[in-house]
């Protein structure tokens, strides 16, 4: 997920930038009232994971496809996917090896969010399709807490949505508001395999929504309204445009072609 420069998880607000846009920014006053941590970016009070709660194992589905141990293996520098690159699509696979490629992995996705700025990524946005994530709220290295979650799956979320601007690095310069529930109870494995279960609220909740989406091959884009993706849908169509100059192949998908959203889709489906 991007940090937008504008929005309270920017990595360029800096001590001298945030009294000014306290008093005059209505986004930043927005995104500090929704939020549940500090303004200030100081290392939280109480770490993330040290609030996870151990549990045995689940069971896995049949039908889970597994990843192999070349399934993670890269070549490095990694780069962000931008849409509408179709491994943005392609179903990521669970991780069932937990070595050092793994974490090699994970500390390569890092590098990448910090140096694009961004407070959360997911292993498809860098061309590995599998079900990973890393983030940290902070979105600076050496502040923050940085968490890796793998074959994250969402237990319960809240009844109540809310709406945040949001920004994704595989769609560069676009934000828009995303409806989103504002909690949610997730069960997950950590970098080593082992599975705990944490409630999750505020900017957290919204980031790892925002992730676990891509391991579902679901973009940002349609979690929101018909009249908010019209805001956006000349620079989607620009993507589309970039991607086809770039690879000299016909878009993958097209926005123009998006059906009607259907009424009461719900959290969790496309």
């Amino acid at each position: 997920m991007a940090a937008p420069t504008h929005l309270l998880h920017s990595t360029a607000l800096n001590h001298t930038l945030l009294p000014f846009l306290r008093r005059h920014s209505p986004l930043f006053r927005r995104a500090a009232s929704f939020t549940s941590f500090s303004l200030r970016r100081k290392l939280p009070v109480r770490p993330i994971l040290a609030q996870a709660r151990r549990i045995s194992s689940a069971a896995v589905a049949k039908d889970e496809l597994v990843a192999t141990p070349s399934d993670l293996q890269f070549k490095g520098p990694l780069e962000v996917i931008k849409y509408p690159d179709p491994i943005l699509r392609a179903k990521n696979k669970r991780i069932d090896s937990f070595d050092e490629s793994l974490k090699k992995l994970a500390d390569e996705m890092f590098d990448v969010m910090y140096i694009t700025d961004g407070i959360g990524l997911s292993a498809p946005q860098v061309g590995i399709n599998v079900q990973l994530m890393v983030f940290n709220p902070a979105g600076v290295r050496g502040e923050g807490e940085e968490i890796v979650l793998v074959n994250p799956q969402i237990k319960r979320f809240s009844k109540k949505i809310v709406p945040f601007e949001e920004g994704c690095l595989s769609f560069p310069k676009i934000y828009a508001d995303v409806m989103r529930p504002d909690s949610l109870k997730v069960d997950a494995q950590d970098i080593k395999g082992a599975r705990f279960q944490i409630n999750l609220t505020g900017l957290l909740a919204r980031v790892f929504q925002h992730e676990y989406d891509h391991l579902q091959g679901v973009l940002f884009f349609e979690r929101m309204s018909d009249e908010v993706l019209d805001t956006i849908r000349a620079q989607l169509q620009e993507l589309e445009k970039e991607y086809e100059e770039r690879t000299g192949l016909a878009s993958p998908e097209k926005i123009e072609a998006r059906e009607i959203r259907k009424k009461g889709v719900g959290f969790g489906k496309s």
